[in-house]
């Protein structure tokens, strides 16, 4: 509930800066095809902006494993990482994340890709087909990662590990 507020709170803000014309809707909106656009509507967002927002405000939340920052801070997620596109046959939302890691060595670049998985499938209250991958270019063994990050039975077997779970659950909850 917080976060959604948090994204309504970031749009009232938007408008009210002169960043939109609240009589003329936005280019991005414009480009969504209308039974998407149903879609959204019917899972409680305007638009894809406003689920693109919604999953950042959870992501940038996510504090990195070895230093005190959150992800955003570092710039290893950011919003125009996070991209909504079109659904599947059976009007499951698609919506695919890219991070940065911060050094293209980084070790713990899987366990990163892993928190964001977590971090969405628990706060997005429906189904989504989820793709995670690391930035083109960005890391040394980004194919490797973005395999794992992105096989089911990987991330099944890595949340069963209680000391990668504790590892997960310090960097996903939130500050009180």
């Amino acid at each position: 509930m917080a976060q959604k507020v948090l994204s309504f709170l970031r749009r009232i803000s938007e408008s009210d800066s002169g960043n939109r014309d609240a009589g003329t809707p936005s280019t991005s909106r414009d480009s969504v095809p209308v039974a998407q656009e149903a879609l959204l509507c019917d899972l409680g967002y305007q638009n894809n902006d406003d689920l693109r927002d919604t999953i950042y405000d959870f992501l940038r939340t996510i504090r990195d494993p070895e230093k005190p920052q959150t992800l955003e801070d570092l710039n290893v997620v950011y919003e125009d990482g996070i991209f909504v596109q079109e659904p599947t046959a059976n009007n499951v939302q698609v919506v695919r994340v890219e991070f940065n890691p911060t050094v293209p060595h980084c070790s713990l670049a899987t366990l990163i890709g892993l928190c964001i998985r977590v971090k969405i499938e628990r706060n997005i209250p429906h189904r989504l087909k989820l793709d995670i991958f690391i930035r083109k270019g960005a890391h040394t063994t980004e194919e490797e990662i973005n395999k794992q990050i992105n096989d089911k039975e990987r991330i099944a077997a890595a949340m069963e590990n209680p000391n990668l779970r504790e590892l997960v659950e310090k960097c996903i909850s939130e500050e009180q």
